[in-house]
């Protein structure tokens, strides 16, 4: 049985289908701040608490035999981190301890974390790997290096087996369109670009002189349909690494080519608002994912960006929640 943490979100509720799908048998914990119910797989378990409550916590594991943990539940706004810092060291590094010390009260000694390349900071080159250095420029990218690091020490104090895997720019919904991306506020691209041509309103665009070929922002978007299966196969590594892992797919997409893949999958034009760059926000940022490939057995599916797109274009049109 696995403990799926913040698995009604965006990414957490990708995985627990995923997982679904091959056979394996999950309870969900969350307590629907950000997720949503409706995304929850209906045939997991779930629980509507909050991952600091070590009560409920404690149930679960008394109830269940629990082999490994997925760890999703943290708060990941950026621009409310610089606000509200206070709100995510709370969340996101109180409540893995919390986490973890009712795993290690019930000797689980296996978890999947969801990282993130905000860890790494203004990249010093591209493609970024893994020996990046790790200098994060906000409370949230630095609340995910604090729990890197306290896996790194309850692994050598406690046998901790985990891999924090670090996402690129998650992007698209599910083949089927019965799950996908619903933020409030929504601040990922692609969602902004498809409700802006869906509402016949307009995207910002911001920055149109970076040293790229278009002028504009250079990212790694990676489908969220390729970091649930990254997540399964870290579970099943578990026994053979511990450690962080890249998640992207090593090709660099530009703000333009974005709106350009939204406007050709929908057939439809996008407005756009042009504004001024944005602070701390670097010309390309993409992985390097060799080291996926090599531990994981890892190979994304989804490199066309045309692909991802229409899976979000999709969930657009049909979107439940």
């Amino acid at each position: 049985m696995l403990l799926i943490t913040g698995g009604a979100g965006y990414i957490g509720s990708h995985t627990v289908k995923h997982l679904a799908d091959n056979g394996y048998k999950c309870i969900v914990i969350d307590n629907l701040i950000y997720g949503h119910i409706e995304a929850v797989d209906k045939r997991a378990e779930f629980v509507k608490a909050d991952v600091s409550d070590k009560n409920a916590l404690r149930k679960i594991f008394e109830n269940n035999k629990i082999d490994a943990v997925m760890h999703f539940a943290a708060y990941a706004y950026v621009g409310e981190s610089v606000k509200d810092p206070q709100k995510y060291y709370t969340n996101n590094v109180i409540s893995t301890l919390h986490l973890l010390e009712v795993m290690k009260e019930f000797n689980v000694k296996n978890i999947v974390f969801s990282s993130t390349c905000a860890t790494y900071g203004e990249p010093k080159y591209t493609p970024i790997d893994e020996k990046h250095p790790q200098n994060p420029i906000n409370p949230y990218g630095r609340s995910k290096l604090m729990i890197e690091q306290i896996f790194e020490d309850y692994s050598k104090a406690y046998g901790l087996k985990y891999i924090a895997l670090r996402y690129f720019n998650a992007c698209g919904a599910s083949e089927d369109a019965s799950t996908g991306e619903s933020h409030t506020p929504e601040t990922h691209l692609i969602p902004l670009v498809v409700q802006a041509i869906k509402n016949n309103s307009s995207i910002k665009v911001f920055g149109t002189d970076y040293d790229t070929p278009d002028g504009t922002c250079i990212r790694d978007y990676i489908h969220v349909e390729d970091l649930a299966l990254a997540h399964r196969l870290a579970l099943e590594n578990l026994d053979k690494y511990s450690g962080y892992i890249n998640l992207g797919t090593g090709i660099g997409t530009s703000v333009k080519e974005i709106i350009d893949a939204v406007m050709k999958v929908s057939g439809r034009e996008c407005k756009i608002e042009y504004a001024g760059r944005r602070e701390g926000d670097p010309a390309k940022l993409f992985a390097n994912n060799e080291k996926a490939k090599e531990i994981l057995g890892w190979t994304p599916k989804y490199l066309n960006m045309e692909d991802s797109v229409r899976t979000a274009w999709n969930w657009e049109m049909k979107r439940k929640y």
